[in-house]
């Protein structure tokens, strides 16, 4: 039974290092280096108000959006 469960840990941790995973976690770190690279403060307009915020900020606030909305679409799919 032992040989049973060590085969299928491995199998686990093989699908957690897939092609794909790897490709998305790589975008994920070059875009968290280009966002906190980029610290200058920035006007940004709101509809209406204007407000001045770190790009770094409004870079990862954006991302984050994007993000949600993303995962929200996914999941509706299924």
């Amino acid at each position: 039974m032992s040989s049973n469960n060590s085969s299928s840990g491995k199998a686990k941790a093989k699908g957690l290092m897939t092609p794909g995973r790897l490709t998305v976690a790589a975008i994920g770190i070059l875009g968290l280096i280009f966002i906190f690279e980029n610290t200058r403060s920035t006007k940004i307009r709101l509809l209406i108000p204007e407000v001045t915020m770190p790009l770094w900020m409004a870079l990862l606030l954006t991302g984050l959006i994007g993000a949600l909305c993303g995962a929200y679409l996914t999941r509706r799919r299924k």
